[in-house]
């Protein structure tokens, strides 16, 4: 039996400027709690919140660089370390939800019953948040730079290749960019806190402050339930819904001479890549190497098991 890895370190620039930009967003993040609450500003409080969501986000994000860095020669891992992201995320979305909670019910206890605010102090820090956000998106886009592994892995009756294929634009990196669009979400929290602050401060309208509170809990709580749900289908191994399950059924369905499906398992092994394992019956000669051609035209199949089932002769 042969085994054998071939990894890089993964993605140094972007593991640095990840890192630069996760605590840029905590350091805010801290800088807009405290200021909200000293100004008894709820919007600057639920951009605060809101951007701590970001901040877990962040260190999700550095955390998976750092980890398959560290992990990247260790044979325990079959399929890598990526699902100690996924466990992450599946944390801090309860985490979130207890903090969306939190929002609300403030909000809405200041909305009933008012209080003063100091608008001036409390503007200026949405203001430096919301420039911090955009330098913190701007390091995000300059940070992606091409990386690429893959496993060659030889386990007696069976060979598989796992591809990683990025293609050449600026968004490459998967973690990175989700680690970039969490961030301009972000910014945009940030406006709402500065138009309501401005609105009470210019208009009067003091009941903006509390309400974009509640807004920002509804969009915490949304984000919360969206990673809930999409972390517990990877963990749980739920993946069976995926279009790459029909896309394998097609090219089993239209092979040549026909074959019968007897048996298929499809799960997520990394951000847009699966796995599988597929058991045909066919009286043809054809190895499993043939069905795994076939079937590599679906580039997010990285690692393909094919187990072939001769038929009971007459």
């Amino acid at each position: 039996m042969t085994h054998s890895h071939a990894f890089n370190d993964g993605n140094p620039l972007a593991e640095r400027r990840t890192a630069w930009a996760t605590t840029l967003t905590a350091v805010m993040m801290v800088i807009e709690i405290t200021g909200g609450w000293l100004s008894n500003s709820m919007a600057l409080l639920a951009d605060g919140w809101h951007m701590s969501s970001h901040t877990l986000a962040l260190g999700l994000a550095l955390f998976a660089y750092m980890m398959a860095r560290r992990f990247a020669h260790d044979r325990r891992f079959a399929f890598g370390t990526w699902k100690m992201e996924v466990l992450g995320g599946y944390t801090s979305a309860i985490l979130l939800l207890l903090v969306a909670a939190t929002m609300a019910w403030e909000s809405i206890a200041r909305l009933l019953a008012p209080t003063a605010i100091h608008y001036d102090e409390a503007i200026a820090i949405a203001i430096v948040g919301l420039a911090v956000n955009l330098g913190c998106a701007a390091l995000l886009h300059g940070g992606h730079a091409h990386h690429h592994h893959g496993h060659d892995h030889g386990r007696g009756g069976h060979h598989h290749h796992d591809r990683h294929d990025h293609h050449d634009h600026a968004h490459a990196d998967l973690n990175l960019r989700a680690a970039y669009l969490h961030v301009v979400a972000d910014a945009a929290t940030s406006v709402l806190a500065i138009v309501a602050l401005l609105g009470g401060r210019w208009f009067g309208a003091a009941w903006l402050d509390p309400m974009m509170g509640i807004v920002g809990a509804v969009l915490v709580a949304v984000w919360a339930a969206g990673l809930l749900r999409s972390t517990s289908k990877v963990l749980l191994d739920a993946e069976m819904d995926a279009p790459v399950v029909d896309e394998i059924r097609e090219v089993l369905a239209a092979s040549q001479p026909p074959v019968a499906l007897q048996d298929l398992h499809v799960w997520r092994v990394a951000q847009h890549k699966y796995a599988c394992i597929v058991g045909v019956e066919s009286g043809d000669s054809r190895a499993p190497d043939d069905y795994r051609q076939a079937l590599s035209v679906h580039e997010e199949l990285v690692h393909i098991t094919v187990e072939i089932n001769r038929p009971p002769a007459a």
